[in-house]
């Protein structure tokens, strides 16, 4: 969960958890860490267990972010609140009267299968929606038709330092034709980064490639050698995704966009019973079974010739979110 508040003239608060404040605070950001939510209980094979336990573990944390989000949003009597998909702060906004935009592409969710807790999650996304339409604006990192209070600006990336792709791979150490693995920020994908690693021991000759693992904050793995480099939390990560041949990760949206804007391969394997995930995954091409076929998968994207589009700035909507939410922190 992120919030961020705009006070008008100083800069943005952020209020978030983990490893988003470090990464936010090294950019020189006042950050407070206390969002903490709870993880999803994810099996060995990376299938999503225990929904309903998790929805109401969710309620509570939910409850408790709320209180959190109410102090902040009280010390500051005009700032906007900009929402990151941390809808505890929109209802403690729109209880104050307070000018706020939501920044989500998850109008409602579809976690629960059982009966009873499923009424619990139609309410949740009754008021999901609720709160959605209360915003003074809602922007949509996808393109669609606007309408009423909704915005559709396209993917939202970061900007690369350099657009100049051989100029990243000579400072990355890319000497070959290198595979990229990412799993967030979670150890959610210790599945897929094991099944990726034991793949690529079996082509890496035949194909003569090199892969990177992006292991994140949670997952410790053994040290680099032949069969992989293991590079660990960077804060440029869309810079390797770019510079990369091959980018195979979850299939979080985030990612998924970086993929498509910077225009590097991908292959996006869902969490299993992750709704969401597998709907990103859906519109890719994907599905959980893939990660039984990442050898043909891998082989046919490395092997199959084509010329890497440029980037396409155009498909990049951070600048239009950001116009929208200068426009009104005024």
């Amino acid at each position: 969960m992120e919030c961020l508040r705009y006070s008008g003239v100083s800069k943005p608060l952020v209020v978030s958890g983990l490893d988003a404040c470090k990464m936010v605070s090294s950019f020189g950001y006042q950050t407070y860490n206390v969002y903490h939510p709870n993880r999803f209980t994810i099996d060995d094979d990376m299938r999503l267990r225990y929904t309903s336990i998790w929805l109401l573990k969710y309620v509570r944390h939910y409850r408790k972010c709320k209180s959190i989000a109410r102090r902040f949003v009280q010390s500051d009597e005009e700032g906007l609140v900009v929402s990151d998909e941390d809808f505890a702060s929109i209802s403690v906004a729109n209880e104050m009267k307070r000018k706020r935009i939501l920044i989500t592409d998850i109008v409602r969710t579809s976690f629960i299968r059982a009966p009873l807790l499923s009424v619990l999650e139609s309410k949740m996304n009754r008021s999901m929606q609720d709160m959605i339409k209360s915003c003074d604006r809602v922007i949509i990192p996808n393109h669609g038709d606007d309408k009423d209070n909704v915005s559709h600006v396209g993917p939202i990336v970061r900007n690369l330092t350099t657009p100049n792709r051989s100029e990243l791979r000579k400072r990355f150490g890319m000497n070959r034709k290198t595979i990229v693995v990412s799993i967030g920020g979670t150890d959610s994908g210790r599945y897929l980064i094991n099944k990726v690693i034991t793949v690529h021991r079996k082509l890496r000759k035949r194909l003569d490639t090199d892969l990177f693992v992006f292991s994140g904050p949670s997952l410790k793995l053994i040290a680099s050698n032949d069969d992989f480099r293991n590079v660990g939390l960077v804060e440029n990560l869309h810079e390797y995704i770019y510079a990369s041949d091959l980018l195979i990760s979850l299939a979080g949206k985030s990612t998924i966009d970086e993929s498509c804007v910077y225009g590097t391969p991908g292959i996006f394997i869902p969490i299993k019973n992750h709704f969401e995930q597998e709907e990103n995954a859906r519109l890719m091409g994907y599905k959980y079974e893939d990660i039984f076929e990442l050898e043909s998968l891998i082989e046919d994207k490395i092997t199959t010739t084509k010329v890497r589009p440029s980037v396409n700035a155009d498909q990049n909507g951070a600048q239009k979110a950001a116009t929208i939410i200068a426009k009104l922190s005024k």
